[in-house]
């Protein structure tokens, strides 16, 4: 398994919106950001997927270069990568959706 690098990390923090009960926590070499306990975007090497609604999703996904967000090659449902070459202020807009959607959800103790 391949882990992220500082630089690739530095990346993915520097995107996640911030707002109450969110964190970013390591997940197995990668990261994760998570509100209330639930995750709304990771980072698996390059890849950052974000976990939207199924409006967001159908947006997202008639971007070219969105590809199903698939750590170690098993797609996660409901999440789509974004596309490598989208600029940080429109990834961090992207992320901040997916906060809000899932800030929605009941919480995870």
């Amino acid at each position: 398994m391949i882990s992220a690098t500082d630089a690739q990390k530095d990346r993915f923090r520097a995107l996640v919106p911030d707002g109450p009960g969110v964190r970013v926590k390591p997940m197995f070499g990668h990261l994760g950001a998570y509100v209330n306990g639930n995750m709304f975007a990771g980072l698996y090497g390059d890849d950052v997927g974000v976990k939207l609604d199924d409006e967001a999703r159908a947006e997202l996904s008639a971007l070219e270069g969105t590809t199903p967000f698939s750590p170690g090659g098993r797609p996660l449902r409901s999440y789509l990568a974004l596309p490598p070459t989208m600029p940080p202020d429109e990834a961090a807009g992207w992320l901040a959706r997916a906060r809000d959607h899932v800030a929605t959800f009941p919480p995870k103790g």
